[in-house]
């Protein structure tokens, strides 16, 4: 498996996270120490409650995608270790975070850190999880139901220009969930959407998939040396 990763871009944004995290909690360490010793200047103290607590946030969400230690690209990575050369998986060069061409088709994969019970009812996903937690700054499912088929489209658009107007290339999206404390319950009857999957059994549908549905080998090749390009702009 070829795999394909913008550093640049994935350093920047840690960097974001890092740098938002401290300015946030300088900020809400000042307005701490003003409304102790001064306490008449009310208005000061909570600009720097107001701030302090928007830096934070802001550093809690670039820390979610970009500041854990394994990254999210390399447990992918580690996941999907062993498909054979025909795939390529690209991080941060397409318009979407993560995205697998091979066999198994082209894959918009959407990774969540959560725990708790997924659940897919009535056209909406659903997590069981803490709104405690998801109010200062912990990842959230969000809104899948709508966010991936717009990244989908984003991707068929970015595809586009190697095959000709006849020529259409169907793009999927899965829901990958990285952490092992997680519980997925989903009534096939429902039909959801998109598959929701634990990250240690990804290989194994994907596997699948290249056996029931698979993507020809031309379009395939057409893929990866389109996605291989951004590599090689990075070595120039």
């Amino acid at each position: 498996m070829k795999i394909i990763t913008n550093e640049k871009k994935k350093k920047r944004n840690r960097r974001i996270a890092i740098i938002s995290t401290l300015v946030g909690m300088a900020i809400l360490i000042s307005g701490l120490v003003i409304s102790l010793r001064f306490p008449n200047q009310v208005t000061y103290s909570l600009l720097a409650l107001l701030f302090g607590f928007l830096f934070a946030q802001i550093g809690m969400f670039f820390t979610n995608r970009w500041g854990r230690n394994p990254s999210t690209d390399e447990l992918i990575n580690q996941a999907l270790k062993g498909l054979d050369q025909k795939y390529t998986l690209c991080h941060y060069y397409a318009p979407t975070y993560h995205l697998l061409s091979g066999p198994a088709g082209v894959w918009v994969l959407f990774p969540y850190h959560l725990t708790g019970k997924i659940t897919f009812q009535k056209g909406r996903w659903h997590h069981g999880g803490s709104a405690f937690l998801r109010f200062f700054g912990k990842e959230s499912l969000g809104r899948p139901d709508l966010e991936l088929p717009y990244e989908i489209e984003k991707i068929q658009k970015f595809l586009k220009p190697i095959f000709d107007e006849e020529t259409t290339i169907p793009v999927r999206g899965a829901l990958v969930f990285i952490n092992p404390k997680i519980t997925i319950e989903i009534d096939p009857s429902e039909n959801p959407p998109a598959p929701a999957i634990q990250l240690d059994k990804l290989k194994e549908f994907l596997r699948k998939e290249a056996k029931q549905k698979p993507l020809s080998l031309e379009k395939v090749e057409k893929i990866n040396e389109f996605l291989a390009q951004f590599e090689e702009a990075k070595k120039d």
